[in-house]
């Protein structure tokens, strides 16, 4: 097992082929969870607006022949007390998505306590919605005797009114493998007051007692189970607009305590990366799991532009590496293979394509490719330090995986048009028609002021043969290639009118 790696994909299959028996120091999980639904209502079948992440776990979350598949699998398969969990819950719940749900988590929580070391720990993060019943899985899989916290993280945030108190915490389930667990113990440092009376008490005693000011300075008192930890705020350089973000002092609190220098960190929900992104900044080994291609991509823009972790450091296992691997892709997910082959682009993907959107009208527009064009103040010679803003042109990107013919680069021609962008990629798993060819061409080409004579096709195919051989777009220099961090760093703007949000 490589140090640094991102599995793309389902993360059960991955740790049971993959991931050998006490290989993990601490692992993290803040598991897809839909909690701005009304509880009441996750007990009806057919749970049918989730966010992305979870859509990607459909099957798990409905109650389906996959969900009693694996049910059927804890009761017959497993140990006496996973059946007795499954048959209660089954008595108590019925065939619903939080049944369904559950058995997903069982399942993945077994595999997650074999990987981890005998002296490793786990975390559990969710919300009040299913934390219940995730508690007993738990002390199930793990033992009662190896529950160590159940910690609340406070924050505050603005809800809308309802009858009822608002909600401002998260639940986070803190459990050994054994006893011999890592343990560094963390400290709230003391106030300035509470430092004064301790300092003019110990000052009345004489001798070694007086090397307890010193000591008292340096840890304070034993962090409790309650962090006051505020979301990450709107303005904050770690914000990378992912919906699930949390923020990285949290993570840092939970590494620290549980691991050390060197030891292996596991989150197989990994999302956006703030977890293996605060244990490579402790100097931690760490492998992140997810099962979107999305969330990978983010995950090594955010490792290698923060960061400063080379291309060639980070190991991604899944991703189609060549034409074969696109094409399996394609037929298992198109969704994903849309993200991954944006990816090879570096396009953001569109702002209106969630994964639910995605089934209706798109305007053509799967992804967007940012470059430099000119200085707002016109000159065509500034840069970014001085007076001048950058004036960005933008590459509209469709992404086809299955047939395709002349009237796709015919509407593309339409869509870049109405869009007012300066140009249009096409990308396409199959080979290009002549026509396609022809249509592309007659399309004309375009300049910028910082190019000047310099002319860029208007219109270009590229194949995902070719994305895989290097080919780029041929497109300005200056290109936006740190898109996540230069979309929050400055005033993106389109039209000089319109700001990009980047959310997902």
């Amino acid at each position: 097992m490589k140090n640094r790696t991102l599995f793309f994909g389902d993360n059960l299959e991955i740790l049971r082929k993959k991931i050998p028996s006490e290989s993990f120091d601490l692992i993290y999980l803040d598991p897809p969870f839909n909690s701005s639904r009304d509880y009441n209502v996750l007990f009806k079948e057919g749970l049918q607006d989730s966010p992305a992440q979870v859509h990607a776990f459909e099957d798990s979350w409905h109650w389906s022949r996959e969900s009693k598949h694996t049910f059927d699998h804890l009761v017959t398969k497993t140990n006496d007390n996973i059946a007795k969990l499954m048959l209660a819950l089954e008595k108590i719940l019925g065939h619903n998505d939080v049944l369904a749900y559950l058995v997903m988590m069982t399942v993945r929580l077994i595999e997650l306590h074999r990987v981890l070391k005998k002296t490793g720990s786990l975390y559990l993060h969710c919300d009040p919605t299913a934390s219940h019943y995730l508690k007993i899985v738990l002390d199930v899989v793990f033992g009662k005797k190896n529950f160590r916290n159940e910690i609340i993280w406070h924050y505050r945030r603005w809800t809308a009114k309802a009858k009822k108190f608002q909600r401002l915490h998260d639940i986070i389930f803190f459990y050994s493998k054994s006893d011999n667990y890592i343990w560094n113990q963390p400290y709230i440092p003391y106030t300035e007051g509470s430092l004064k009376r301790k300092e003019h008490t110990l000052h009345r005693f004489k001798g070694e007692e007086k090397y307890l000011v010193k000591k008292t300075k340096e840890e304070g008192v034993p962090e409790n189970d309650v962090w006051q930890i505020p979301f990450i705020p709107p303005s904050a350089k770690e914000r990378l607009g992912y919906p699930t973000q949390k923020p990285e002092a949290l993570l840092e609190k939970i590494i620290k305590a549980s691991s050390n220098e060197g030891d292996w960190i596991l989150d197989p929900f990994c999302g956006c990366g703030t977890t293996v992104a605060v244990a490579e900044k402790l100097k931690r080994k760490w492998v992140g799991v997810d099962i979107t291609s999305l969330a990978i991509n983010l995950i090594k823009y955010r490792l290698r532009n923060r960061l400063g972790i080379g291309k060639k450091q980070i190991y991604t296992d899944g991703l189609p590496t060549d034409l074969s691997g696109a094409k399996e892709l394609f037929k298992k997910d198109p969704f994903e293979f849309e993200y991954w082959a944006l990816d090879l682009v570096n396009a953001i993907p569109s702002q209106s394509k969630s994964r639910d959107k995605m089934r209706g009208a798109d305007k053509g527009i799967d992804g967007v490719i940012y470059f430099h064009k000119n200085m707002a103040n016109g000159n065509g010679n500034g840069n970014r330090n001085g007076k001048g803003k950058w004036e960005y042109g933008k590459a509209i990107v469709q992404v086809k995986g299955g047939s395709v013919q002349r009237s796709q680069i015919a509407t593309l021609k339409g869509d870049v048009e109405r869009e007012k962008a300066e140009a249009g990629i096409f990308i396409t798993l199959e080979e290009p028609t002549k026509p396609m060819t022809s249509e592309a061409v007659n399309a004309g080409s375009f300049s910028t002021p910082l190019t000047g004579k310099i002319e860029f096709p208007r219109i270009q195919i590229i194949t995902v043969k070719e994305l895989l051989r290097g080919k780029i777009p041929n497109l300005p220099q200056g290109l936006v290639e740190n898109y996540y961090k230069e979309a929050e760093a400055i005033d993106i703007e389109e039209n000089q009118t319109n700001k990009i949000d980047l959310k997902f």
